[in-house]
């Protein structure tokens, strides 16, 4: 090891966290756990069965079946970060699949309509758009 330069080979880099917001109590009535998106685990799955049972119609409940699934899988393991946070610079895991042109405007189900969000830019894009809450 004679004239070999070891300085700094056995200095870790140091790497600085970034604060993380506060946990606040799940929105759900009576439920005291705390959370990082508005409902905790159980109950954003009761709230995801409720939008599906009585948010959506018959011929919407249709399109989003098993073939969706099938290529929402597909898309998203060949696109896993968020779209929209790499165009701003930042590297976000997706975990939704967002229709460009939505199915209720006359969009498709094919991959040149689809991007890949993470929770809280998929929840920006639908509230703008104002589809899921009714305010078209």
């Amino acid at each position: 090891m004679q004239g070999m330069n070891l300085q700094g080979f056995l200095h870790a880099k140091k790497v600085k966290l970034m604060p993380r917001k506060p946990k606040h109590p799940c929105a759900y009535p009576g439920c005291p756990l705390l959370t990082d998106g508005r409902y905790c685990e159980e109950h954003q799955k009761a709230m995801n069965r409720q939008y599906e049972k009585y948010g959506r119609s018959k011929e919407e409940k249709r399109q989003y079946g098993y073939r969706w699934k099938k290529l929402r899988a597909a898309y998203i393991s060949q696109h896993p970060l968020c779209e929209q946070c790499l165009k701003e610079g930042r590297v976000t895991r997706a975990e939704e699949v967002h229709h460009i042109v939505p199915l209720s405007h006359g969009g498709k189900h094919e991959f040149s309509n689809l991007m890949s969000l993470c929770k809280s830019c998929h929840s920006r894009i639908t509230a703008a758009m104002g589809d899921r809450w009714g305010h078209k």
